[in-house]
């Protein structure tokens, strides 16, 4: 960096129509200069970000003095870049759709798709691939950034870069746990009669994976507030808690946080990742049909809102580039933007963050990639001692870890036989082993495209 505030950022899945905007949002908000490269596999999205991220600098709220610019290759993004933003969605939308569908013939239901069920080992052999590609050309181009992770399924992701490149320097961001810190902080409030309790006011210590990760402890203002959780907790486990009544009919992203509750009252351990990915880490407890899911408020991913949003967020391009509308300054739903202050040096920042385990996460297995609280302060990230996950819920954890190794595995040695082993092990598999392997081939059968790695 030529300057404590000057940043070369390279934006892979720069495109991005989701976090793309909120990151461009967020970087106005600060007073920073440098480049943001953009590159993305359409570069049509990369153009569109280009012209949406260099309008934020007309705006009178703009704090920063940042250029933003596609480049036709991943090389040319990544060249010198001080920080590397991994943000892609592999595969098309049907491929996407067909994560959650086929299953369902089957009678395997998915909320999400991401990280775990079938749909979510399918989505983790296509992703490699391309994660391979990227760790090699990160650690050509630019050995020395730091690397930030959002992309899910998030721990195949980062055992991809470390199994490519073992020096980078990386670790997975995710917002996952606001949510619950916003519910948390939402309580207090309450018990407390104040106007607004926000959730970084909510001090917490946070254990687990990706998708599934808790709180077992909780502070405000210095005191232990699990007391008033429980009670909360106690209030709406019947009926939930919503800001908007039934909204996770329509709204795959939302729930009751029913699941929340009640894997509270069995573990005493408060959920910091939502009901949608908790779930898939279960045993079809809450996800054995569709009409258990809605009982439980779960908000169900399903092919109309993929349809439906891909089109809304293509039309809000369009409005973003026409200047019908623009951006707000300064999003504050991600951490990315002040963990990139933190590594500069510019502050000390204490967040969650998905990382290598060396202990923080005491009864998960060393090595395996785990979520805690970590501080970030200068070209520095040390993960916050969290101790033990409760047993029962530890004994979860670790089939979604030893699935992912088994993945990681059949990458290897390029043996798709040894990816079978880890969706017959998926805590959402119920299907005889005929059946399974029945669904394995029609899911593989979809990715063609992605497999060729896997032929070679």
């Amino acid at each position: 960096m030529s300057d404590n505030r000057s940043i070369r950022i390279a934006y892979i899945g720069g495109g991005s129509q989701n976090f793309g905007w909120q990151f461009i949002s967020a970087l106005s908000g600060e007073e920073l200069q440098g480049t943001v490269m953009l590159y993305d596999t359409d570069k049509q999205l990369a153009l569109t970000n280009e012209v949406i991220g260099n309008k934020m600098r007309e705006q009178e709220t703009n704090k920063s003095d940042i250029v933003y610019i596609a480049t036709d290759t991943i090389e040319d993004a990544l060249t010198d870049a001080d920080f590397v933003i991994l943000s892609i969605s592999e595969g098309t939308l049907d491929e996407k759709i067909n994560d959650i569908y086929l299953p369902e013939k089957f009678g395997i239901v998915q909320s999400s798709a991401e990280n775990a069920g079938p749909g979510g080992i399918i989505r983790a052999l296509r992703t490699i691939p391309s994660y391979i590609k990227i760790a090699e050309a990160i650690k050509e181009k630019c050995p020395d950034a730091w690397v930030i992770n959002l992309t899910n399924p998030m721990n195949i992701c980062l055992m991809t870069l470390y199994d490519v490149f073992p020096e980078i320097k990386t670790f997975g961001s995710t917002n996952e746990p606001f949510a619950s810190t916003e519910l948390i902080a939402d309580f207090i409030s309450k018990e407390s009669n104040l106007p607004k309790v926000h959730r970084r006011e909510i001090k917490t210590n946070l254990v687990g994976i990706n998708g599934f990760s808790f709180f077992t402890e909780i502070y405000y203002n210095g005191e232990d507030v699990m007391d008033i959780y429980t009670k909360f907790n106690k209030n709406f486990s019947e009926m939930g808690y919503e800001k908007h009544t039934n909204e996770f009919k329509n709204n795959p992203l939302a729930s009751g946080n029913l699941v929340k509750f009640d894997m509270f009252m069995r573990y005493n351990a408060i959920t910091a990742a939502d009901d949608r990915h908790v779930a898939e880490c279960c045993p079809p407890w809450y996800l054995s049909t569709q009409k258990n899911a809605q009982n439980w408020k779960i908000g169900m991913m399903n092919s109309n809102y993929m349809k439906r949003r891909k089109l809304e967020l293509a039309d809000a391009a369009k409005k973003l580039m026409n200047g019908e509308s623009e951006l707000k300054t300064g999003y504050a739903g991600t951490d990315v933007v002040n963990q990139i202050k933190a590594l500069m040096g510019m502050k000390n920042l204490v967040t969650n963050v998905d990382a290598v385990n060396k202990g923080q996460a005491s009864n998960l297995p060393l090595g395996a990639i785990v979520q805690t609280n970590a501080l970030i302060s200068k070209n520095s990230v040390k993960p916050v001692v969290s101790g033990d996950l409760p047993e029962e819920l530890m004994i979860l954890a670790a089939r979604q870890i030893s699935n992912q190794k088994i993945l990681m595995k059949a990458a290897k040695e390029k043996d798709l036989d040894i990816a079978f082993n880890a969706f017959l092990n998926d805590t959402l598999m119920t299907l005889p082993i005929d059946s399974a392997t029945e669904l394995y081939k029609e899911m593989l059968s979809g990715i063609r495209a992605h497999l060729i790695y896997y032929c070679n």
